[in-house]
């Protein structure tokens, strides 16, 4: 399927979602802001789906587990069921509370113009984020976007900067925390399975304990973030649950702990079986963990679902409020068809644009096989609870990212000394180019022209020589410019987003007048 009619299909989205909301105008003062603002949205959706969606497969991709055929299908469907089933049916308008609603002057237009730039500005830099092949927070954009747009109505003074300071701060703790636990999980499979003289009998007994502590890892993650906002029908059906607004994480380890008890009883005679008659190789024992991959696929795409459809949807609720009860309100209700825009759209942009991301984030920053893929997704669920129970500020697609990162540098320390063997390989072939240099200088006369094309041909392999081994050991493990161009395009997410909130902002309200 070739690029045009990608964006032709993408289009072609939009433009249904503008024929649906303008049915709903029906000729209202500054209507046409709700048609615009809806195709923002849809457009927002498809870059959340080309861009944040690769976080949840891109693992399972890259290690083999999935082709990226069934890993779209798979996150398409559970991306919108999130949406659709979980995604709540409540919305802040102002994401993470960056800026007081008051500052708008009860002007719900001056509103409309900052929700309506929050939406485009965040999509466009998502949209140039995903070309250039840089996974970012699609949080971050849109709370760019906000900011960008607030800013532009009510001036600096309206910010909550100290809500700032932690979004930033999240640049560190994201990436860190989902580093650190990834890594641990992939040193112990290393060590109690690949480093056993025995690996089959030691993947018998660590595989099953590993995967009952994935599903209470993601039973905890998907009650904590993934229900809270259906909490209140559950808790309607099951009479005998506490009668809270929200999950506790109290409930969610108990519900976690459940989940990994029936887990491990289903898992263990089955790994059991499965170990028998295996030849004792990584590659045999990768196959182990295909399966628990593909579940962590489906679940985080369920769970992003039903968290992050609000990054899409939520300004766009809020400017059909704002058109239809002509005021500014800290919350709304998301209709119905706000909320298939988001799931729907998501899915679409997935499937579309996605493949480009999930190649990055599986096999561009560092090579992974199951066991690192697993690794990476434990690293995602725990980090999310845990940082949630803190109260620090995270961001899904920083975890993700930073968990393969902890993964690469976790295998580049492990074979040590297998990159020494390389430097001293790299020490013996540099001293042989200055030896080389060192001889063509040398060789001043006319008499000496034959040697001296040899020597030239000799210093021009060896500087080639040098120039692979030096590439080699840079990104052996993790490929360090892929690395760089991420964390500069986290760092610039939020004023990249902002400016161009601003410009749009003064933009829609200069053709609004």
């Amino acid at each position: 399927m070739n690029n045009t009619f990608k964006i032709l299909l993408g289009a072609g989205f939009a433009v249904a979602v503008a024929f649906y909301a303008n049915s709903l105008v029906d000729h209202a003062t500054h209507g046409g802001f709700l048609v615009l603002a809806a195709v923002f949205g849809a457009y927002m959706a498809m870059n959340i789906g080309a861009n944040d969606v690769a976080n949840n497969v891109g693992p399972a991709v890259g290690s083999g587990a999935l082709t990226i055929g069934a890993a779209i299908l798979i996150a398409s469907i559970f991306e919108a069921s999130g949406a659709l089933i979980a995604g709540g049916d409540v919305v802040g308008t102002i994401k993470k509370g960056i800026i007081d609603p008051s500052a708008f002057g009860n002007d719900p237009m001056i509103f409309v113009y900052a929700m309506s730039a929050a939406l485009l500005a965040a999509a466009l830099w998502l949209n140039l984020a995903t070309w250039l092949k840089a996974p970012v927070s699609t949080t971050h954009s849109i709370v760019g976007g906000v900011l960008g747009g607030g800013v532009a109505a009510g001036g600096f003074a309206i910010v909550s900067w100290g809500t700032m300071g932690k979004i930033a701060a999240s640049w560190v703790i994201s990436p860190v925390l989902g580093g650190v636990i990834a890594a641990i999980f992939l040193y112990i499979i290393k060590s109690q399975i690949l480093y056993k003289e025995d690996r089959l009998s030691a993947a018998k007994k660590v595989v099953p304990v590993l995967v009952a502590v994935m599903a209470a890892a993601f039973i905890t993650y998907l009650t904590v973030k993934g229900l809270k906002k259906i909490w209140p029908v559950i808790v309607d059906v099951l009479s005998f649950l506490p009668q809270t607004k929200k999950p506790s994480i109290w409930i969610a380890l108990i519900f976690g702990l459940i989940g990994a008890g029936i887990t491990f009883t289903i898992v263990k005679p089955r790994i059991a079986k499965k170990v028998m008659g295996m030849e004792p190789t990584r590659e045999s024992i990768n196959l182990l963990f295909t399966i628990p991959l593909i579940f962590a696929a489906a679940l985080l795409s369920f769970a992003h679902g039903a968290n992050d459809v609000a990054n899409a949807v939520g300004p766009l609720a809020a400017v059909y409020d704002a058109l239809n009860s002509t005021a500014v309100s800290a919350k709304v209700a998301i209709p119905l068809w706000v909320m298939v825009v988001g799931g729907v759209g998501i899915s679409i942009g997935l499937a579309l644009f996605g493949p480009r991301l999930i190649k990055t984030v599986g096999s561009e920053i560092t090579d992974l096989d199951q066991m690192r893929a697993f690794s990476i997704m434990m690293a995602a669920a725990i980090t999310v609870v845990i940082a949630s129970q803190l109260g620090l500020p995270v961001s899904s697609t920083h975890i993700a990212v930073g968990a393969i990162f902890g993964v690469g540098f976790l295998r580049e320390w492990l074979d040590r000394e297998s990159m020494n063997k390389n430097h001293s390989k790299l020490q013996a072939a540099v001293e042989k180019q200055n030896k080389l240099k060192k001889e063509l200088e040398s060789l001043k006369s006319e008499e000496d022209y034959k040697r001296q094309v040899e020597l030239m041909a000799q210093l021009k392999y060896q500087k080639k020589k040098v120039k692979s081994l030096k590439k080699s050991l840079r990104e052996n493990y993790v490929k360090r410019g892929m690395v760089k161009k991420i964390i500069a395009a986290w760092v610039i997410t939020v004023p990249a987003a902002a400016i161009l909130s601003a410009i749009i902002f003064f933009v829609l309200k200069g053709l609004a007048t």
